[in-house]
């Protein structure tokens, strides 16, 4: 207790992981006796059972097993820049790190520390498939030249780790990944973005529940307004993953610093620790022990309990989070990795089989034609939609009927389909035009077929475009069904979509050639043998006595008559012509009740022809016209399925790197395993 408070560091008993005799990883409370500064390592005592369970994931790390999604337990390390985080990852390894002014990490810095026995230390720095001794002279350079191999010789960042292997006698046992200081302002030769980059890559990090946060702090800042505070506490709400080193304890004014790291204002769960970075030319001992007589003697800082402060209290504490976050998570790790790895080998199981002979591409052939046939058959001519239950694009009887619908409105709505129109004013321009010296009331044939091929010429575009945009909606089904039977077979999907085009195009031409046919035929003659045509005529012309009677001799003289089967129409005009108004009545009606049998055919004939069509094109044109084109100059015969596509070559060498990296981490994991299982013998 200090001032009747007690630090935050010790409101959660600490705890290490050891191995049991049942071969499983418990926790312990650990002592928090401040850790002597003397010539010992960094961390006196340390259960080195521990030691293979962080090599595990430390090789698990190496095998790239996050790229799986399997994340690993981690200390990551953020701070705003200047916040002195480099000072106390040199306090913690013994080295040099890089310094100078703006981002000196420019990358993701895995350090990996390891005590050993050996006076000389080994560092290493790996990167790029690269592993590059080096030494505690040269180190600071080395990295900055494996930074810029990396990242550019710019001032830019990259998310491409390097890692640093530190085996030093004294240093704590722990990895640690340094993320670059965070900063607001660009400076010359930085991208304008650079913080929000930055941002980006701390929040991959420190977002997993499985990394811990080791939040760096200028003692002379405000906590809650620190930016790296705002990022933990986005992820990390409780605080239970976040410890927190105030560093320049020694340079910022003590006051209030005791009530900063106890009050726990920011809720850092994990507790503070409170340091001072070593100075100038100090040695590491040096620095150790100008520390510990500061807190020891200082005025204000000795007030603050001897379990929160110093490097070597930071070292044992990450030793301990780290140990134990290993022992919380490695049963979850385990399960991961085998759930993904049998995931992969089911997905490499399904692949389709290597085909190395013809006769195999050959069978291959044939039963993806026959799949794809067959599937067309249920979409296209039996309504059958169980392979697209949700794709409504693909349930194409229905889609069918829909456009074949809208076709036969855009007929019936068209001007040449609205029979009061200019009403009888056509008609009687005709009439007159086609007088003769002839026994009167007689209505001339050539009159009635004027009017006909005019009407019909002036729909003909909308039969027309009815066969476009059938046609390109069934070149897209068949298409899309061609392709996802051959999706594994790259020359066969490149054939049987030329295949597809050229005969979408051939029976797109041939239906265009029916239809103005068609079109022809309407207008050459006048013929049908519907009863319809004469009894919707009789009906039309049972109005006609009326009608001439409202236009001519009512003496309202009104401007509208209503007909029924028509509507009203306009008369004012027609008072002109009493001499021909009788037959051009007559003309009227015949054409009123002939055009509905006109556009009956029209949408009558495009059905049956578009049914024949369809089912010509699947049970008998389609498979001729693939194996045309694979056969061809530009397909390269049966021989070319052989080869892969790139995307199922791609996925297929994808998941075999996948199978063989999960595979080598169950080997690392089964062997911790075995250890376990062998401290319980």
């Amino acid at each position: 207790m200090v001032g009747g408070k007690q630090a935050t560091a010790s409101k959660r008993k600490p705890s290490t992981a050891i191995l049991n005799g049942e071969g499983s990883v418990a926790l312990v409370p650990v002592s928090q006796d401040a850790v002597p500064i003397n010539c010992a390592p960094i961390v006196s005592s340390y259960n080195d059972k521990i030691r293979p369970l962080l090599d595990a994931v430390d090789k698990l790390r190496n095998l790239m097993v996050m790229d799986e999604g399997i994340q690993l337990p981690t200390i990551v390390v953020v701070g705003d820049q200047s916040s002195g985080k480099s000072s106390v990852l040199e306090s913690l390894a013994g080295i040099s790190l890089p310094r100078g002014q703006g981002i000196c990490t420019r990358v993701p810095l895995i350090m990996r520390l390891q005590h050993h026995s050996s006076p000389q230390p080994e560092l290493s720095l790996e990167y790029n498939g690269i592993i590059d001794p080096t030494d505690e002279d040269n180190i600071s350079d080395d990295i900055v030249k494996a930074t810029n191999a990396i990242a550019g010789g710019g001032k830019g960042i990259s998310n491409t780790p390097l890692t640093l292997l530190v085996k030093k006698n004294g240093v704590p046992d722990l990895t640690m990944v340094d993320l670059p200081g965070i900063t607001r302002v660009p400076v010359h030769g930085q991208p304008e973005n650079i913080y929000d980059q930055i941002k980006d890559m701390i929040m991959e990090y420190i977002k997993p529940e499985e990394s811990i946060i080791l939040n760096v702090l200028s003692a002379s800042v405000d906590f809650a307004t620190c930016e790296s505070i705002q990022m933990s506490q986005s992820v990390d709400k409780t605080g239970e993953r976040t410890l927190a080193v105030v560093t320049k304890v020694d340079k910022a004014p003590a006051e209030g610093l005791l009530e900063k790291v106890t009050g726990d204002d920011v809720n850092i769960g994990l507790g503070y620790v409170c340091v001072r970075n070593r100075i100038g030319d100090e040695t590491y001992e040096e620095a150790l022990a100008i520390a510990h007589e500061l807190f020891q003697t200082h005025s204000l800082l000795s007030k603050i309990d001897k379990s929160i402060v110093g490097i070597p209290v930071l070292a044992q504490k990450l030793v301990q989070i780290q140990a134990n976050s290993i022992a919380r998570n490695l049963p979850e790790i385990v399960k991961k990795i085998n759930d993904k790895l049998n995931y992969c080998l089911s997905e490499l199981n399904t692949m389709p089989k290597s085909l190395s002979s013809v006769a195999e591409a050959m069978t291959a052939f044939m039963q993806i034609i026959g799949m794809a046939k067959e599937s067309l058959r249920k979409i296209l001519l039996r309504g059958e939609f169980e392979e697209y239950p949700k794709d409504r694009r693909m349930h194409c009887t229905a889609r069918l009927v829909e456009m074949l619908n809208q076709y036969s409105d855009g007929l019936h709505k068209c001007d040449e389909s609205d029979p009061k129109m200019n009403f009888l004013v056509e008609e009687i321009n005709i009439l007159e035009e086609a007088k003769g010296i002839a026994l009167p009331n007689f209505l001339p044939r050539n009159a009635f077929l004027t009017i006909l091929q005019g009407k019909v010429s002036g729909i003909s575009s909308i039969p027309i475009g009815f066969v476009e945009q059938v046609w390109s909606y069934v070149e897209e089904v068949v298409i899309s069904v061609l392709m996802r039977h051959s999706e594994n077979y790259y020359q066969l999907q490149l054939s049987a979509r030329r295949a597809g085009h050229n005969l979408m195009a051939k029976m797109k031409e041939r239906s265009t050639e029916w239809m103005k046919e068609i079109v022809d035929m309407e207008k050459l003659a006048d013929y049908t043998c519907d009863p319809e045509y004469v009894s919707e005529w009789n009906r039309l012309m049972s109005q006609q006595n009326a009608f001439i009677d409202g236009v001519l001799n009512d003496e309202k003289r009104p401007s509208v008559v209503a007909i029924e089967g028509i509507g009203e129409v306009e008369v004012g005009v027609l008072r002109q012509f009493p001499h021909v108004l009788g037959q051009a009545f007559d003309l009227k009606m015949r054409m009123t009740a002939y055009w509905k049998v006109v556009l009956r055919r029209f949408v009558d004939c495009m059905a049956l022809h578009l049914q024949l069509s369809v089912s010509n094109l699947v049970n008998k044109e389609m498979e001729a016209e693939i194996v045309n084109e694979l056969m061809g100059p530009y397909g390269g015969g049966i021989e070319k399925m052989l080869e892969e596509s790139p995307a199922v070559a791609v996925k297929r060498d994808k998941l075999k790197k996948s199978i063989k990296k999960l595979t080598d981490s169950k080997v690392v994991l089964a062997k911790i395993m075995d250890s376990i299982n062998s401290y319980g013998d």
